[in-house]
């Protein structure tokens, strides 16, 4: 019963703070950007609660499970990636746009924007679907009677609903009550799980000692296939460059990146953590519940259903942000810029709503071709990575890179990753060949090809 009083009190909170903000949507910017009015402590935990999700307590715990402390490789490329985004946040903001694609046509053209909205759908669709599926997993464990396939859903009717309904001012707020919730219950929660497992001990008896190395069962090219796809989306995540030109300023944008390292090397590491003891304790049904599942069985019933309620609501927030962004391109780099010839606030923002129930379907609809959680993840991660960041990259840190090499950097990282995917081929993770071709027909071609005209790369490092 209490697992049912804590899902209904998170329910309730979400759907209040929903209705709230819906009411001060009254255009695309609105929407979009939540007015531009972000301060940087909300930033801090949208941030924070955008990043952790499903990846990270679904892909995340199943790692753990399989290879111990070794899952650390894959939450290390988002630090690591932190380190680059420190150094960008405020001339983001600075830039002051709505999207990732329209950074890509300033500094490139059109076709780089088309190009850049295409992978972005590929990636964040995905990422929204296993979302979708996470939540279901959840639900199961609340109310056995619900299969996961009832439960995922569900989770879709309301992530769709919440999404549609507020835009950005929705998500940022909603993240700010998740992140604190979370943070807080993952903290409390540790000792006492470590307790129930009778110590460090009697955890190190339970598991292999491979557990506890820092490669575990892994090889090094296996390791840094975790930690490259995680860098590579981090570093030219829309969600993330979407929440900067929401700050209300350049300096909340900076601030709020520093807030963002902290809460998230100490977040995931307790993540893992928690999936590593309660691996020596239970044993799932399939690996990625390891960490609701330690919740519901391995901690007091009341912590236990504030952390599995705090997981739920994570689950949601990701799946809102990952769903929102790529209903932003639609509208903002496809419908306002290329179909429509007169812009009208009304007629964009209903277009805006309807664009994220359609990709909310589809996303639904992938939910059913991916079993594993973590490999869903690193598909995703590497679409994104590979096709669209080097270029992002390039915005920022070269004035010679081109528009040719852009577009060609996008399309060959997009090909190989899916190409490779679709062959099937496991010997080498994707992230390898694909990035190596992003980053050469980067280069490569913009250095056979005439360098790109001064006004072109000259408002990016003023």
């Amino acid at each position: 019963m209490i697992y049912m009083i804590v899902l209904a009190a998170v329910v309730l909170v979400l759907t209040t703070v929903t209705f709230i903000k819906a009411r001060d949507v009254h255009n695309e910017t609105d929407f979009l950007l939540a007015g531009r009015k972000l301060p940087w402590t909300v930033l801090v935990f949208t941030l924070l609660s955008s990043w952790i999700g499903a990846g990270s307590l679904f892909a995340g715990g199943e790692n753990a499970y399989r290879n111990g402390f070794a899952a650390l490789w894959q939450p290390l490329g988002g630090w690591l990636g932190l380190i680059v985004i420190w150094s960008i946040a405020g001339r983001a903001r600075h830039f002051a746009q709505f999207t990732i694609p329209d950074l890509l046509e300033t500094r490139y053209n059109a076709v780089a924007r088309v190009m850049g909205t295409i992978a972005i759908i590929i990636s964040y669709t995905v990422i929204t679907s296993y979302q979708f599926k996470g939540g279901g997993d959840i639900l199961h464990l609340i109310f056995p009677e619900l299969d996961r396939t009832t439960g995922m859903y569900i989770i879709a009717a309301f992530v769709i609903t919440f999404t549609a309904a507020a835009g950005m001012a929705s998500i940022a707020y909603l993240d700010l009550v998740i992140g604190l919730l979370v943070t807080t219950i993952v903290i409390v929660s540790l000792p006492l799980l470590l307790n129930a497992a009778g110590g460090w001990e009697q955890v190190h008896r339970a598991l292999p000692a491979s557990h506890f190395q820092p490669l575990g069962d892994l090889t090094i090219s296996q390791a840094l296939g975790l930690t490259l796809p995680t860098m590579l989306l981090l570093i030219g995540n829309q969600g993330m460059y979407q929440k900067f030109f929401s700050a209300r300023s350049e300096r909340d944008a900076k601030l709020a990146v520093g807030g963002w390292i902290i809460g998230t090397v100490v977040l995931e590491t307790l993540l893992i953590t928690i999936s590593v003891i309660g691996s020596s304790m239970f044993h799932p049904e399939t690996p990625r519940e390891i960490i609701p599942v330690t919740a519901r069985l391995g901690l007091p019933s009341l912590i236990g259903a504030i952390l599995l309620g705090g997981i739920f609501a994570k689950v949601l927030s990701t799946a809102n942000n990952y769903l929102f962004s790529p209903a932003s391109n639609l509208i903002h780099d496809v419908f306002d810029r290329f179909v429509v010839k007169e812009r009208n606030e009304r007629r964009s923002l209903l277009m805006s709503r309807i664009t994220v129930v359609a990709l909310g379907l589809f996303a639904l609809a992938q939910a059913a071709h991916f079993e594993s959680i973590l490999k869903a993840a690193l598909y995703a991660y590497t679409v994104y990575g590979a096709a669209v960041t080097p270029a992002v990259m390039a915005v920022f840190f070269s004035r010679r890179v081109n528009t040719a090499g852009a577009i060609t950097s996008i399309v060959s990282g997009t090909l190989v990753t899916v190409l490779w995917n679709l062959a099937g081929i496991t010997a080498l993770d994707a992230v390898y060949p694909a990035l190596a071709m992003s980053v050469c027909c980067l280069f490569a071609v913009s250095w056979m090809t005439a360098p790109p005209p001064e006004e072109k790369w000259r408002p990016f490092f003023e």
